[in-house]
């Protein structure tokens, strides 16, 4: 392992480290006993979903309590618009205009941000404790400034750290900051699941199915992503002869899930944010569609199912162009056995790639929602369900092949250097 390798790794060690004191940095005039008091009551629902995936931030009411989430709901926003608008979707094209396109992004999140701390912080107003103390320790008008301020800036801040992390470290800084924020709640979960077997009220027996199944969900996720069709590509003998000393790929690898961890990320920040603004409100109607909303609720799952498989779509549609790779293929002198250069490839890359986004659109749905169904129908205390795992897996999978392709590149760059 390279010295560059080891301070990109510390790097992101140090900026996960920073992301996890900011959990515990609170929001101004908030007593926070009440707030664990209610969110323990919660844990169940949309709210206790929220803090899992914030690394129990919300359940302290840190800065960083909204988390990443206003940032995946903004790029949510502006992918599905770069889709509807061609100029929008040429700017992301564009090196120039990518950077305008995280612009906009960023002051999306902003807005997003105020919305949702100024909700929270109303919602805060009725908040009483079981001795009838309130959640809020100062006058109400200046609450809901300080907290505006400082939760827009924890989530910036958060922002920042991910920028830092994919510019910087090793990895997706996004994703890995969800990743940390899931992964910081297991020693606790497992502790208390060890504490319901010792007083009994969990059976031996439960406990470890649960343990199988998590264990046979994650060896499935891992088996399905690395799983990929290679399609056979063939050269002219013109081209092989000019790239003798090249290595020259002859298959295109297309994965069974073309769009990794963000379908399930994208479809669990739509469904947290109205359930989110929806539980502080007294209103019998809105109270009923909040239920609906509960992640224990069918509604709420066939809702994440069918997200999921929408996003799986959607993203695929986008990180994959057949198009661009057919039109490289043909000016390389490379073709596939049976199929015509040009748009006949791109045509059948099309029909491989909707197949296999097909089958991994449903086990995304699947992932995401049976097997939390299983794992909360047998009495499990905390939320680890499919789209936690898949999360887990997928951004420990993707951080692996980067270090991988680290050492690779290290291991290239000394044999230049010193020759064979």
């Amino acid at each position: 392992m390279t010295r560059s390798l080891v301070n990109k790794i510390l790097i992101t060690l140090g900026f996960l480290f920073l992301y996890r004191v900011l959990a515990y940095v609170p929001v101004p005039g908030v007593n926070i006993d009440v707030v664990k008091e209610f969110f323990d009551a919660q844990a169940g629902n949309a709210l206790g979903m929220f803090n899992m995936f914030s690394g129990n931030a919300v359940k302290r009411l840190s800065i960083i309590s909204l988390g990443i989430m206003p940032y995946i709901t903004a790029s949510i926003i502006m992918e599905l618009l770069a889709a509807t608008f061609p100029t929008l979707g040429q700017m992301k094209k564009e090196r120039d205009g990518m950077v305008k396109y995280m612009q906009i992004i960023k002051y999306a999140t902003i807005v997003i941000t105020l919305i949702q701390a100024v909700g929270v912080s109303m919602g805060l107003q009725s908040l009483t404790g079981k001795g009838g103390e309130s959640a809020i320790m100062i006058d109400m008008p200046t609450f809901i400034t300080l907290a505006a301020v400082s939760m827009l800036a924890g989530t910036m801040i958060l922002v920042w750290i991910g920028d830092q992390i994919t510019q910087r470290g090793i990895g997706n800084g996004i994703s890995l900051i969800i990743f940390a924020g899931i992964v910081s709640g297991i020693p606790s979960a497992i502790a208390g699941t060890i504490n319901l077997v010792n007083t009994g009220e969990l059976n031996f027996l439960v406990l470890i199915a649960i343990v199988v199944i998590i264990l046979a969900t994650v060896g499935f996720i891992i088996y399905v992503e690395l799983a990929e069709r290679r399609i056979p590509v063939s050269y002219s003998r013109k081209v092989l002869m000019q790239n003798q000393k090249k290595r020259i790929m002859n298959y295109i690898p297309i994965k069974l899930n073309l769009s990794g961890v963000i379908p399930p990320i994208f479809a669990s920040a739509l469904l947290m944010f109205p359930a989110t603004i929806l539980q502080s409100s007294t209103n019998p109607i809105v109270q009923k569609i909040s239920d609906l909303l509960n992640p224990n609720s069918l509604v709420f799952n066939l809702l994440m199912f069918f997200l999921v498989v929408f996003f799986a779509f959607f993203y695929a549609s986008i990180v994959f162009n057949a198009k661009e790779i057919a039109e490289n293929l043909k000016r390389q002198g490379g073709f596939i056995p049976g199929v015509r250069p040009g748009e006949p490839t791109a045509e059948y890359l099309n029909k491989v790639a909707s197949r296999l986004t097909f089958w991994g659109a449903l086990y995304l749905g699947l992932i995401s929602t049976l097997p939390w169904i299983l794992v909360k129908a047998m009495g499990v205390p905390f939320y680890f369900g499919g789209t936690a795992v898949l999360i887990v897996v997928q951004v420990a999978l993707d951080t692996m092949r980067k270090i991988e392709a680290q050492i690779y590149m290290s291991k290239y760059q000394t044999l230049s250097a010193v020759g064979l």
